[in-house]
Parts: C-alpha cells; structure tokens; sequence
C-alpha cells in the first residue's frame, strides 16, 4: 500500500524570556482551573494570576487539537508581564475537559463552545475592557470561525499558525467525504510527526512525554477542521476584526498556503500578517522565538496602547 501523508493538526506549547522582576518567578506561576458547565459537558477552565497593576485586556488562549491549556504557562506569563489578564479552557475531549478524547458532540462544538465562554468572560469583566482571543492551529481555526460567524465579537484576534490548509491526497479527500456520514465518532491517530513539532527537542521530547497529550481524532472533528479551513480561506475578504496573522514557513502539520491565501484575501486595513520563514509549526516554541513573541507584543501595543501616567 502507498504511503499517507497523515492529516495533522496539533497545538504548541509557548516559551518566551521575558522580564520577571515585577512577576513572581515563572516556576512559581501557575493557573487556577475549575470546571465550567458548558451545555452538558464540563469545560476545564484557567484563571492565570492577574497582573499586579489594572490589566490592559483580557487574553483568551484557545489551544489546538491533541492539546491542553496546561501547555501555555509560557504564553500566559508572557501576556500577564505586558499587563494582560489571561484565562483559556481546553476544549471537549481534550485535557481536563469532559468528553471522548479527540471527539466532538455536534461538527459546531468547539466554536459553540468558545462562544459560551467569551459570552461568559464579557458578562465578568469591566466595562470597556479590550478582549483578544490568541488561538494556535486548530485554535487558530476554531477563533476564526467563530468571529466570520458572529458565534462572538471581541476587540482583536491573533492567529497562530491557523488549520487554514491541510496537506490531503485523493484518497483521503475520498475518505472524508465519506466516513463523517457513515462513522462520525469513528476515531484514529492523527498522523502527527513530532520531527515537524518543532526546531526545539526540548518542546518535541515535552510534548512527547505529556500525558494529557492525545493523537486521537474523529471522522467529524477531521471533517470539520478541513471543511472549515477552506471556508475561513473563502470567506477572508469579509474579515473585519483587527487580527495579527503569524505563521510558520516550513509547517508540515498544517498547509501555510492557507494562511499564505487567507492574508491575500482579507481586508489590509483589519489584518496584519508575517511568515517566519525558517521556522516549524510551533513558532512560540522555537529557538528565535523571541522574535514571534516581539512581533505579537508590538502588534497588540498598537491596538492597545499603554496609558501613560
């Protein structure tokens, strides 16, 4: 039998140096979870500590598929040392969450699910206080869609390295045009190669080695992620919300040709997009990730700007 090139979809952790002398040491920095009822399932969701002045925003971190949030400490205390408040959830099936592991109820799930908890958030937090959803691969997607949908609106979005475009061949095509209909929850290995992970062994051999970390997913989670990734891609012309796009060059996990087509088509005045060329998929985890993490924080201190005193 020839050989398949596997559909991957995966989520990175995120690392940065930063300035720690107005945080508590990053080791010490932990977030709070509880669990969350969301419909009939229960969402884990964290609370990162918040930032010692009044926070600039709030950041909703939005992982992706085989992933957990437990893996964006390194985001979080990030965010939180630019002034940022920070809380994220894992989504159904995957982490501490409810559910089949790599499965979702209905194929509208994972943006049903983000919807209820920004809708949560806003009901919450100050009056006036800037949102932003940061989303990484399937996450990337998932914010996407919900945002081009209405489903919520917030005030900025970053994509990372976004499940715009997939690497399939014919077979594959076939077989998702079929298997959702016939076995939705039928589950199997994503195909993720973990040489792609990262330019980092240290991020590769985490990920390995995490035992929240999953390589399950269904028919109709796959067929989701494909089917909405074009249709993010078709629909770019019609983006209105300030969003920073920034993605890897040598992704083999998802195809950056639809982050390539997707920034083409979207309105310049709303977007703003960068490719890092030699880096793999997960870009907040690689050897010059300091550049990423520079870009993203001058890019949100554009839209948000520090009030002086």
């Amino acid at each position: 039998m020839p050989v398949l090139q596997p559909l991957c979809f995966n989520c990175a952790p995120f690392e940065t140096e930063i300035d720690m002398s107005h945080l508590a040491p990053q080791h010490a920095f932990h977030p709070t979870i509880s669990d969350w009822l969301s419909g009939d399932h229960l969402l884990a969701r964290y609370h990162w500590p918040a930032p010692e002045k009044q926070a600039r925003g709030q950041v909703l971190l939005v992982h992706g598929l085989g992933e957990h949030m437990g893996r964006y400490n390194h985001v979080a205390f990030a965010l939180t040392s630019a002034g940022f408040a920070v809380q994220g959830f894992d989504h159904l099936g995957h982490g501490l969450s409810s559910g089949v592991r790599g499965d979702v109820a209905t194929p509208h799930q994972l943006v049903d699910d983000l919807a209820a908890v920004v809708a949560d958030i806003q009901h919450h937090q100050p009056s006036g206080e800037p949102l932003i959803l940061l989303g990484h691969s399937m996450g990337g997607l998932v914010v996407a869609r919900a945002l081009a949908e209405k489903a919520c609106r917030v005030d900025a979005a970053v994509l990372s390295s976004p499940a715009f475009g997939a690497f399939t061949n014919p077979v594959q095509k076939l077989l998702l045009a079929t298997m959702p209909k016939l076995l939705p929850h039928l589950r199997v290995g994503n195909g993720l190669q973990l040489a792609w992970l990262a330019r980092d062994a240290q991020a590769v051999r985490a990920y390995r080695e995490d035992r929240l970390v999953h390589d399950r997913i269904s028919a109709q989670l796959a067929a989701w992620i494909i089917g909405e990734g074009e249709k993010a891609v078709q629909q770019a012309p019609a983006w209105d919300t300030p969003a920073l796009l920034i993605y890897a060059g040598q992704d083999h996990l998802v195809n950056p040709q639809g982050s390539i087509d997707f920034a083409q088509a979207a309105p310049a005045a709303v977007l703003h997009s960068q490719c890092f060329n030699v880096m793999y998929h997960e870009i907040f985890n690689d050897p010059e990730k300091h550049l990423v993490f520079n870009k993203m924080n001058t890019w949100l201190d554009q839209q948000f700007p520090v009030e002086k005193a």
